[in-house]
């Protein structure tokens, strides 16, 4: 290779190549360790998030670990009761977004879909016109509409009677680093009442908001009352 050539490459690394790697290795390691940002492609989680939203996630919200890697070098909080997290699948590893409904040491039982943890019915009241609205016009007849508290917090679910989804299970008890998981759509969830209990390790990071949101039936327009809502 003459001394031309060498020059250009020589160039080429230094004016492009090096600062694009950099870049992505920056990116990578926040989004791995810090804060992330994921589209959700599925209504599991409807009327809370629904298909395409981009939500974030704070994974430092319960520890920090080595980027890349799902080793934990400092933990200094563990998911609550209520929280929302990215979690991957007990059962194929594929990444989840799901609501914690079960924390270590509780007991769960749901009947009819209503659900009690250690023996406190959790209370269902009437849920706010403006996130039933988020629901798609033609679909919103099809499902019944609840604010669900379990202790001190409060979120949306809905149903969709008739249909075969576990509306009943338990008494299910969990132990050490053991969590149940559900959707808010709680007839069409793929959670903990089909693959079990997640472990600590397998839970991500906690979902604070959404970022931005777009209507894929409408030609990916933006929804922009759903930009930087809280995910409660």
């Amino acid at each position: 290779m003459d001394a031309k050539w060498k020059s250009r490459l020589s160039t080429l690394w230094r004016d492009w190549v090096r600062p694009i790697l950099v870049v992505v290795v920056v990116l990578g390691t926040f989004r791995s360790a810090i804060a992330d940002w994921n589209d959700v492609p599925t209504g599991s989680m409807k009327p809370t998030i629904l298909e395409g939203d981009r939500i974030f996630v704070n994974k430092l919200a319960y520890d920090l670990k080595v980027p890349f890697t799902s080793h934990r070098v400092a933990r200094w909080a563990d998911p609550m009761r209520g929280d929302v997290v990215i979690l991957f699948s007990p059962a194929d590893g594929e990444r989840l977004v799901k609501r914690v409904i079960g924390v270590p040491g509780d007991e769960i039982v749901m009947r009819g879909n209503r659900l009690s943890i250690n023996g406190e019915p959790a209370t269902y009241e009437p849920l706010d016109l403006d996130t039933i609205e988020q629901i798609v016009p033609g679909e919103r007849t099809k499902h019944r509409y609840a604010a669900e508290t379990l202790g001190t917090r409060r979120h949306p679910v809905m149903t969709t009677p008739p249909s075969r989804a576990k509306h009943s299970f338990g008494p299910v008890t969990l132990g050490d680093d053991e969590y149940f998981v559900m959707g808010d759509n709680r007839d069409n969830s793929r959670d903990s009442r089909y693959f079990g209990t997640a472990d600590r390790g397998q839970i991500v990071g906690r979902v604070q908001r959404i970022v931005l949101s777009v209507d894929r039936d409408h030609y990916y327009l933006p929804r922009w009352d759903r930009f930087l809502r809280d995910v409660p």
